[in-house]
């Protein structure tokens, strides 16, 4: 079954990495194989990733959207999850069940866990 999504009008979305953008108009797109995508309103900007919550989701963001660079951004995502945990002792259920997502490659639920924090 496909996934459907719907963007709003001049709303962008990435997929694997290209940045397509709707029209004056909304529209609903269908993805029907595996794809690596964000719409825009999910999107973090390196100068909006102001707490350890945001880094943290950044770091998710750089590993699902730039698989070339994973083995890089991974190492981060580990550093920032420890200090996450370290400032949150209280949120480590949520952040291990991260932890978790991201390690079995289920990157769009690992950035709406860590979403939920901030």
């Amino acid at each position: 079954m496909p996934l459907k999504f719907t963007l709003r009008p001049g709303e962008k979305v990435i997929v694997n990495g290209a940045v397509i953008g709707r029209g004056d108009e909304p529209g609903s797109f269908f993805l029907y194989n595996k794809a690596n995508f964000l719409r825009g309103r999910e999107v973090m900007k390196e100068e909006s990733a102001d707490t350890i919550e945001k880094q943290l989701y950044l770091a998710i963001q750089l590993i699902y959207l730039f698989p070339e660079s994973a083995a890089d951004n991974m190492v981060k995502f580990q550093i920032i999850l420890a200090e996450t945990i370290n400032r949150r002792p209280g949120d480590a259920e949520q952040l291990n069940k991260v932890a978790q997502y991201v390690h079995s490659q289920d990157y769009y639920r690992a950035l709406k866990g860590v979403a939920k924090l901030f």
